[in-house]
């Protein structure tokens, strides 16, 4: 994307001065020049311009309140002696996947007093013999080279910190509606419990009026059973009846 476009699509109808972080990555720059950036974004704190194909930072404004500047994945290589003039107050930088070759490429930045973090990642200095130790000695100012401090502990991301308590807070939210939704006795879970519990006494109930069902029919056949016995018995004690009386006209005719 042109960089001019890209920047006045950031601004969001703003004016520069209202702008206190600015993400330019991936747009093209015009010969080591960021089209569209400005002295009027005097108020600018962070700026983004990961590979962008800078080869020098020279054409920078003046940003005098700038804290974080990214320029990652560059083909920068010398020129840095200006950052202490356009951007005096810069606390994070970021050159790593740059053409740095060299110590002294890095020593113009010992001007810059509140430099805390430095990032080289990537660029050939790091091959140096005792590279860190050497950049420790050189800007002194500087408290986490590449991620880690002098004792190899690693820097706290404060970013990452940032978008946890976010999420902690969105969390918090949730529950709190959660809360007001459900009984404030009940603890979670219990509802579905309950509901699980009527759902089991449904079924026992079903089952039961089946087995009712199934033993209601068992006595129906048992009954009808018994109620053919009868029948069969009378049948037979009224077969005797007439075979004897039968046999009592007989003996009369005699």
């Amino acid at each position: 994307m042109d960089m001019k476009k890209r920047i006045h699509l950031e601004l969001r109808n703003r004016t520069p001065s209202d702008v206190k972080e600015l993400v330019l990555d991936n747009c093209r720059s015009n010969e080591g020049k960021i089209e569209g950036l400005t002295d009027e974004f005097e108020e600018l704190e962070f700026l983004s311009t990961i590979n962008v194909g800078l080869t020098t930072v020279a054409h920078l404004p003046k940003l005098k309140k700038l804290k974080k500047l990214e320029l990652s994945d560059n083909r920068i290589s010398g020129g840095l002696e200006v950052l202490a003039e356009k951007c005096p107050n810069l606390t994070h930088l970021n050159l790593s996947g740059n053409k740095i070759k060299d110590l002294s490429t890095i020593e113009p930045l010992k001007e810059l007093g509140a430099l805390k973090s430095l990032d080289l990642f990537n660029c050939e200095v790091t091959n140096l013999n005792e590279y860190r130790d050497n950049v420790f000695e050189l800007l002194p100012q500087l408290t986490y080279l590449d991620g880690y401090d002098k004792d190899d502990k690693e820097a706290p991301d404060s970013d990452g910190e940032v978008y946890a308590e976010g999420l902690d807070d969105e969390e918090d939210d949730e529950d709190d509606v959660d809360e007001e939704e459900y009984d404030d006795d009940a603890p979670p879970g219990d509802e579905e419990d309950e509901e699980g519990e009527e759902d089991e006494e449904e079924n026992e109930d079903d089952d039961e009026e089946e087995l009712s069902g199934e033993e209601e029919e068992e006595e129906d056949l048992n009954d009808r059973e018994v109620d053919d016995e009868e029948d069969e018995e009378e049948e037979r004690g009224q077969k005797r009846k007439r075979d004897l009386d039968e046999e009592a006209e007989e003996d009369e005719d005699d």
